[in-house]
């Protein structure tokens, strides 16, 4: 049996009426560094309560290491490690007294699992007497990552780890993913940030509640149904408000300085010029389009259009 094991999960707030997740199933492998994509209030959090042992779903059952998540709570968080999305560790403990807390729980030391947390630990160890809730939001990062990884996990579940936290920071953080990976432990993390899905082995991309897809980033991207082009003008909003407008337009979606566009009719290769010709003649400066891959933003937004119809 795989280690994690969502079957249809439904939960639910405010008696019913606001929707976390709605009939979520999906199996993450041993060893696998999987992650659940998807913006704020998407119902990530709540996924990673249920299978933390922290919250109970309202229908379905979910188990982790074939343990049941409702009946062999006390076994499941023994075995597992969990960072949650805010940092919850003590403020006014130092960085070494956090740890030995953490390591005290679990009935083990540091130095017992030293050589699982020593790349991680190192970066923080200049700072073992600084107190938690003065240290830098990369910091925080590597502090709270080292406390879940105190008792040697066998599954880490990462809540939302980079948010908040530097360029630099997030790259350091999934570099040091892809070393305990190494080490055999299976990783779930969930993040809003879509260019932090490419860093994992599969992936679902969830929205208000739902599971849009699961699969590898690669063929999400490569599932990608029709052409996709990139429209810029020198007046972005301008040009935005019309293309929205255009009746042969399929999808319209701004992308930084540019709108990504799909068209209703794909059979037609000249409508890109006759596209370009009119917006021109509209009064559109600096005026460009062209064809590009979708990324898989691009796939999110497409295939939450298709499921939600926006």
């Amino acid at each position: 049996m795989n280690p994690v094991v969502l079957d249809h999960i439904t939960k639910t707030y405010e008696n019913g009426k606001v929707l976390a997740a709605s009939d979520v199933s999906f199996e993450v492998a041993s060893g696998e560094l999987f992650g659940l994509i998807g913006p704020d209030g998407a119902g990530k959090t709540s996924l990673f309560r249920i299978l933390t042992t922290l919250l109970l779903p309202d229908k379905g059952n979910a188990s982790v290491l074939g343990l049941d998540c409702n009946k062999d709570f006390e076994e499941i968080r023994r075995r597992i490690g969990y960072m949650p999305g805010r940092f919850s560790l003590y403020q006014d403990l130092t960085v070494k007294e956090n740890l030995d807390f953490f390591a005290t729980l679990f009935g083990s030391t540091l130095e017992e699992n030293y050589s699982l947390i020593k790349d991680i630990y190192e970066q923080i160890k200049p700072f073992n007497n600084r107190r938690a809730g003065k240290l830098s939001g990369g910091m925080k990062q590597k502090l709270a990552l080292c406390c879940a990884l105190i008792h040697k996990p066998e599954v880490l579940f990462l809540d939302e780890p980079t948010t908040g936290v530097d360029v630099v920071s997030r790259k350091e953080f999934w570099d040091m993913l892809k070393t305990l990976k190494q080490q055999g432990i299976t990783i779930v993390v969930s993040t809003p940030y879509m260019d932090e899905a490419m860093l994992c082995e599969r992936i679902a991309l969830i929205q208000t509640g739902k599971i849009l897809t699961i699969d590898t980033p690669g063929k999400i991207i490569a599932a990608f149904p029709v052409p996709l082009y990139a429209v810029k003008a020198k007046d972005t909003y301008r040009l935005l408000t019309e293309l929205r407008k255009r009746s042969e337009i399929a999808s319209c979606f701004a992308f930084g300085d540019y709108v990504h566009i799909t068209l209703k009719d794909n059979s037609n290769e000249s409508q890109t010029d006759q596209l370009k010709q009119e917006l021109i003649q509209a009064g559109h400066e600096q005026f460009e389009i062209k064809r590009i891959e979708p990324t898989i933003e691009d796939s999110f937004i497409q295939l939450m259009s298709q499921t939600y119809g926006r």
